[in-house]
């Protein structure tokens, strides 16, 4: 589970980073990160619509992508911010697939973030 001061709830939030952040994608997952100095908690923000599938499909990508984040979330910097989109492939992916992905994505965006 996603503890409450990681997750982003208001979409001026969302659209900072991903307006701002660095984005890395896969077939299944798009991941906008946004380091940043601040003093307070990484946050970790999900989109996941309707293309994806049913409730019961959206739900469940979004229980995998949280568990993934919440494993990662040691890795971020604090005040960053980070969206991870579901595209419509991650329905049929597996949680080793996806995690995968959202590992790839976090790493090559992060490295952009340094470059900038």
């Amino acid at each position: 589970m996603l503890p409450a001061q990681h997750r982003m709830r208001h979409g001026d939030e969302f659209a900072d980073a991903i307006r701002f952040g660095a984005r890395s994608g896969t077939p299944r997952v798009v991941v906008h990160y946004r380091g940043s100095t601040r003093a307070e908690p990484a946050r970790v923000g999900f989109v996941v619509s309707k293309a994806v599938g049913g409730a019961v499909q959206r739900n469940l990508v979004k229980r995998r992508l949280r568990a993934i984040s919440a494993s990662c979330l040691g890795t971020f910097p604090a005040g960053s911010s980070v969206v991870v989109r579901a595209l419509p492939p991650a329905a049929a992916a597996t949680y080793p697939e996806l995690e995968r992905d959202v590992v790839r994505c976090l790493d090559r965006s992060a490295r952009v973030e340094v470059k900038r």
